[in-house]
């Protein structure tokens, strides 16, 4: 029997055993750095001439591992070997894909703190946010497990006296995962597995920045059982195979997370119908956001200070939930502001390979420059107030930066960054503030703060994003509890972690018989 679904608790690094846990963990991590890795490709591991290096974004001359790259012609001997699987895979019940699920997850929770130091290395993940990456992704495979036992059952659907009808929801075929770095364990495991346990096989592109955390959740699930062919793991340069990928005429789906040109484009591509192609592709995309803060004229100030700080500031702000604007009534704004900058100098950046910091390096030398960019341009239309430093002499260093007195129209308030900045607007009343929360491409998550539930109900229904929080930051969902996606550009609001996510990846069938 499925016991019912909890979320994966976090580690406590107050208490010192967990803290020497992974230390240990760390330095086990250390000693297998710069190996080799395959590709895996009907179950078989296939060594390239072609490689992408994966090195640590916080001291950029530490490779963490060289990873095969893949051609087109891998693409086409992976998607072969995805249909070959696909047969079988396909007539397993919900229940025994689930197993496989659940094995999964087991065997990560007795891995946890290495695949977590892992990305400590890899992604420049601090412990806890990457502690909380690894229980996401445990998450997903429990979460999707249980939601695929029920959905096996099939739904209730009206008979008329002389007919037997049934309705119940089949695979659709193989198709393409294509997950981002900064969540470089659970997104990646929660894409895959998503369509892995509807019974689909997978083609799993991960980024060329995290590739080795995406080989451990594919050496995972092969443990767990999973059979040959079914997860296909072939990293590679999206210039070389990113489209081949999408175009394919036996790609049945897209499951997409990254950045809004990249996902217009696949959404585009997408829709054309290749030669030999049966069926029309779905495509399931998550395009980021450009996320709000806002804050009432009553609002608790510690609370509100708190609350943008960790939205801003949490992994170098490199997620799409990231809460880059705070939008403050006229009278709270200085006492906010004031209080966030005293928090934001409290943070320590550094190599969290080595230490326990809050912040790490931001991914890449091209993200390096990009937020560096936008701190320039942050200089023109507001005043710096804390942070602005940057470095790459090592790593790709960013410390925490806010800009005050910015216009709700400026670039920084409109774009998405992608790192630790975050601008600071006043508002002069409650419709000034949903106007501004309201004014961007995006519609992902955002956050009120306030007593007044006037204010609250009002949000509910105008505040225009996927995932609204009250009284606390505008990041860190939990699957199961807060179904994740966003309106307007930040995607198809497919909501991963939700009760209705798998249904992205099956086909609902009727079959009606004449009594």
């Amino acid at each position: 029997m499925v016991v019912p679904y909890k979320h994966e608790p976090f580690t406590d690094f107050t208490k010192e055993e967990n803290r020497k846990a992974y230390k240990d963990a760390l330095k086990k991590v250390g000693n297998e750095l710069g190996k080799e890795y395959p590709l895996v490709i009907g179950g078989e591991r296939v060594y390239t001439d072609e490689k992408l290096t994966s090195v640590n974004p916080s001291k950029h001359e530490q490779v963490i591992g060289h990873v095969s790259s893949a051609t087109k012609e891998h693409v086409d001997k992976a998607m072969d070997a995805a249909l070959k699987a696909y047969k079988e895979w396909r007539k397993f019940t919900a229940e025994e894909r689930a197993e496989v699920m659940f094995k999964a997850a087991a065997i990560t929770r007795r891995r946890k703190h290495e695949l977590s130091a892992l990305m400590s290395y890899e992604a420049g993940k601090p412990w806890g946010q990457s502690d909380a990456d690894t229980a996401e992704g445990i998450d997903f495979m429990e979460y999707y497990g249980r939601q695929m036992i029920e959905l096996g059952k099939g739904k209730k659907i009206e008979e008329r006296p002389f007919e037997k009808n049934i309705y119940f929801y089949q695979p659709m075929g193989p198709g393409v995962t294509i997950p981002p770095w900064n969540f470089a364990f659970a997104i990646v495991a929660g894409t895959t597995v998503a369509p892995l346990v509807a019974g689909n096989p997978v083609l799993l592109k991960p980024s060329e920045n995290t590739p080795v955390i995406a080989y451990k959740l594919v050496e995972i699930l092969e443990e767990a059982g999973l059979p040959k062919g079914v997860l296909n793991f072939i990293p590679g340069d999206p210039a070389e195979i990113g489209d081949y990928l999408v175009d394919h005429p036996q790609t049945h789906f897209v499951n997409f997370t990254g950045s809004v040109n990249t996902g217009t484009r696949i959404n585009k591509r997408a829709a054309e119908v290749h030669e030999g192609q049966k069926h029309i592709k779905r495509v399931v995309a998550e395009m980021g956001g450009k996320d709000t803060v806002v804050v009432d004229d009553d609002a608790d100030t510690d609370m509100a200070a708190a609350a943008i700080v960790k939205s801003a500031f949490g992994f170098q702000g490199q997620k799409c939930s990231a809460g880059s604007r705070a939008v403050i009534h006229e009278d709270m704004y200085d006492e906010v502001l004031e209080k966030a900058i005293k928090l934001t100098k409290e943070i320590n950046v550094g190599n969290p390979a080595e230490e326990d910091v809050y912040m790490g390096a931001v991914i890449n030398q091209k993200q390096f420059n990009r937020i560096k960019g936008y701190i320039e341009t942050g200089k023109n239309e507001g005043k710096l107030v804390q942070g602005g430093e940057t470095d790459d002499s090592k790593g790709y260093f960013i410390h925490p930066t806010i800009f005050s007195e910015v216009d709700p129209e400026a670039t920084i308030m409109q774009e998405e960054i992608f790192g630790p900045v975050v601008g600071f607007a006043k508002a002069k009343d409650f419709d000034e503030m949903l106007d501004i929360a309201n004014n961007t491409d995006y519609g992902l998550t955002g956050a009120v703060i306030t007593n007044k539930r006037e204010h609250l109900n009002r949000a509910k229904y105008e505040f225009h994003v996927g995932n609204l929080y009250f009284n606390r930051d505008c990041t860190g969902a939990i699957v199961g509890y807060h179904p994740f996606g966003g309106f307007k550009m930040s995607g198809t609001d497919a909501k991963a972690g939700g009760p209705d996510y798998l249904l992205n990846f099956l086909e609902p069938k009727m079959v009606s018989e004449t009594l």
